[in-house]
């Protein structure tokens, strides 16, 4: 496989309520080919603000903070829940036929890409089903 070149998560709608947030997330890496391999697919958030509250930045950041890494508990240290996120993330991605360390993971830029879904909702952008 080819190098890994940066974090992708797909963010889309999750449930039908039109009045509150609710969002999944696929987290995956891309490689220089093109190719990409999917990291976690258990992430996602709820928000009872509404959608007409929220902004694609800030859809952005709460997503890049729901993948990981996790807030520090049981006394562990933010270094700590750092390491360990991205040597469970380089762990995945191994096991995948992927060959890059926490560190070249740690490093890559990421992207958040938002569904027409999720665009649609949030206010201020077309609603891509009447276009």
């Amino acid at each position: 496989m080819t190098a890994a070149k940066r974090l992708v998560t797909f963010v889309d709608v999750d449930g039908q309520a039109a009045d509150t947030v609710s969002v999944s997330a696929r987290h995956e890496v891309e490689l220089a080919d093109g190719t990409r391999v999917l990291l976690l697919h258990d992430r996602g958030w709820g928000s009872s603000q509404g959608w007409a509250a929220t902004s694609v930045a800030d859809v952005q950041d709460t997503t890049r903070t729901v993948v990981g890494p996790d807030e520090p508990f049981g006394g562990r240290s933010q270094e700590d829940m750092e390491a360990d996120h991205w040597a469970l993330l380089q762990r995945i991605a191994q096991r995948q036929g992927v060959v890059v360390d926490a560190a070249t993971l740690r490093r890559l830029p990421h992207d958040v890409v938002l569904s027409p879904q999720v665009l649609a909702r949030i206010e201020g952008y077309p609603d891509p089903a009447s276009g």
